[in-house]
């Protein structure tokens, strides 16, 4: 198995409310990783997480419209610090781009909510696409309610009635012939919808 050399965070995004901010601190309870805040300017925070072995990753918040946002581009390489933020970043449903840099090759993660949504490798050689979440449920939900041809039976059907009950009314021969080309027009459209 290939030994991964880094993990780097581009363009990432965490936004946590103030209840989801204390439940990012209280989830720093790990003995081999210890935190410190920084108050800033502006209501500005700086999370400063410090493995045992000395690698630390700077989380800067700021405070927007109510929560507090972070904008995170680091590069750690530290496996257990690495495995620490990929979990806190899953948890609080980070969004953005990670890499993992193995030797020869870079594994790219999209995120979406705290969940993977698109795995590419790339080498010397290009890129290739490793895995794509596709939401197939929905899109069979999608396609079993999708009813336009149904919707368009039942409106020629209804068409057919009220043209049977204009026949019943008719009383010349002209509007009963044109009655009957609008019926044969309707069953033939309703022979192709079917």
């Amino acid at each position: 198995m290939a030994q991964r050399l880094a993990t780097e965070y581009v363009k990432t995004t965490l936004i946590l409310s103030e209840t989801q901010m204390d439940e990012f601190l209280q989830a720093v309870d790990d003995p081999q990783v210890h935190y410190r805040i920084k108050v800033l300017d502006n209501g500005r925070q700086e999370i400063v997480l410090e493995h045992i072995a000395g690698e630390e990753v700077h989380l800067f918040f700021e405070a927007k419209e109510g929560a507090f946002v972070c904008e995170l581009t680091c590069r750690l390489v530290h496996p257990q610090l690495t495995l620490f933020i990929r979990q806190l970043f899953v948890r609080f449903k980070g969004e953005g781009i990670v890499y993992r840099m193995y030797q020869g090759f870079t594994m790219v993660y999209f995120y979406n909510e705290g969940a993977v949504r698109k795995i590419m490798e790339k080498n010397a050689e290009g890129s290739r696409l490793v895995f794509e979440y596709r939401n197939t449920v929905q899109e069979l939900q999608q396609l079993f309610q999708h009813q336009k041809v149904e919707n368009e039976i039942a409106d020629i059907y209804n068409l057919i009635n009220s043209l049977l009950d204009e026949r019943n009314l008719a009383r010349t021969f002209s509007e009963l012939e044109q009655i009957d080309d609008k019926l044969r027009m309707s069953c033939s459209k309703l022979t192709l919808e079917a």
